[in-house]
């Protein structure tokens, strides 16, 4: 049975259709995902990221234990710092992407909840005389998020004199009702914005003071389009166990002066050779429909890479794509074909992201 969000009920009230997400019953839209997704491009959204889970990391070890196992260099953190960061196989392959956050005595990883068992199993095989425990909050706390442009003035109306983050994965703790909120600067949509970490009993009473000063309430399917046109790859859909790191582009996600972690040799190997033999590249495909997960990618009659995402963009008003092709053919600019059901379409590669960042993402 799908897993749900503490606020469903409430959803149904404000008119939510439900789909399967991931393992999750979450809202698809709310009666007009065009409406939800120019709430987030013009003003602001409010997501549930109920499908989102934490770890917490304390004791005197858990800094070095994190630094040889995650991708990304843990020691440069400090208090309210941030970083996005992976776990990778000893072959370089892509086990989850995640963030790291720096609080008082403990660090925090943030990843979706569907890979939770797989991360505590993989990091427990590897913590044997460590001083580091593992704690699990995700009973108590559960993540929203508000994108869009308006989003930092919403926040400053909901916490009068707070010092909201500036920088990506920084974060602050402010109060809301009297209980702690952290507040993460985080961009999932190109239109900037910032996650919140609330208590559970006071996710309705944020989402309704949000709701108050505008922001709409955004379903998947809008959400899906903004990350694609964001150029934000997803684990589970876009990659998975099978990719090396370097083949997603995840750049902000690892450090090449950190020293050994889990997969190291392969990722510094890699980069020594200069490239990888496939990357995630964005295609502007012609035609009105989007192209299906696992559509083969063909450059006269060869194939030479696979789709993994599609959507109509509704900012280019024509159907986008992500998906691996070989390094031969994955400059900007180059002609492709999309095979579908015994036809084939024009697909062009397009940088990523497919639009620009607004300046409130920066």
């Amino acid at each position: 049975m799908a897993k749900q969000s503490i606020l469903t009920e409430w959803h149904q009230r404000r008119g939510a259709v439900f789909g399967e997400y991931e393992g999750w019953r979450l809202p698809d839209h709310f009666g007009d995902s065009g409406a939800e997704y120019r709430a987030v491009r013009n003003t602001a959204g409010l997501f549930d990221l109920s499908h989102r889970a934490m770890l917490q990391f304390t004791g005197a070890d858990r800094v070095s234990f994190l630094q040889g196992m995650l991708s990304n260099d843990v020691r440069v953190l400090k208090m309210f710092d941030g970083q996005q960061a992976t776990i990778l196989t000893q072959q370089g392959k892509v086990i989850a992407d995640l963030r790291v956050l720096c609080a008082m005595n403990s660090l925090y990883l943030d990843f979706w909840e569907p890979l939770k068992e797989k991360i505590l199993a993989h990091l427990n095989r590897y913590l044997v005389a460590d001083e580091v425990e593992i704690n699990d909050p995700n009973n108590e706390w559960k993540m929203l998020s508000l994108q869009g442009p308006n989003a930092r003035n919403m926040l400053g109306e909901v916490f009068a004199n707070a010092e909201l983050p500036t920088q990506a994965n920084q974060h602050a703790m402010v109060q809301f009702n009297n209980a702690p909120i952290c507040v993460v600067c985080a961009d999932h949509s190109g239109a900037g914005g910032f996650d919140l970490i609330i208590q559970n009993g006071q996710l309705q009473a944020i989402g309704e003071r949000l709701g108050q000063l505008g922001g709409a309430w955004v379903g998947t399917r809008a959400q899906n389009i903004l990350r694609i046109e964001a150029g934000k790859p997803r684990y589970g859909v876009d990659f998975n166990e099978d990719n090396l790191l370097l083949e997603v582009g995840l750049d902000n996600s690892y450090s090449y002066t950190k020293g050994c972690y889990l997969g190291q040799e392969v990722v510094e190997r890699i980069r020594s050779r200069g490239h990888v033999n496939r990357k995630l590249c964005g295609l502007l495909l012609d035609g009105k429909l989007p192209a299906d997960a696992g559509n083969a990618i063909v450059a006269g009659d060869n194939e030479v890479g696979k789709i993994t995402s599609s959507v109509v963009s509704l900012a280019l008003n024509r159907p986008i794509a992500l998906g691996y092709i070989h390094k031969d053919f994955c400059a900007p600019g180059t002609t492709l074909c999309l095979r579908r059901e015994g036809s084939s379409i024009t697909a062009t590669v397009a940088a990523l992201p497919f639009i620009a960042p607004s300046p409130a993402s920066s």
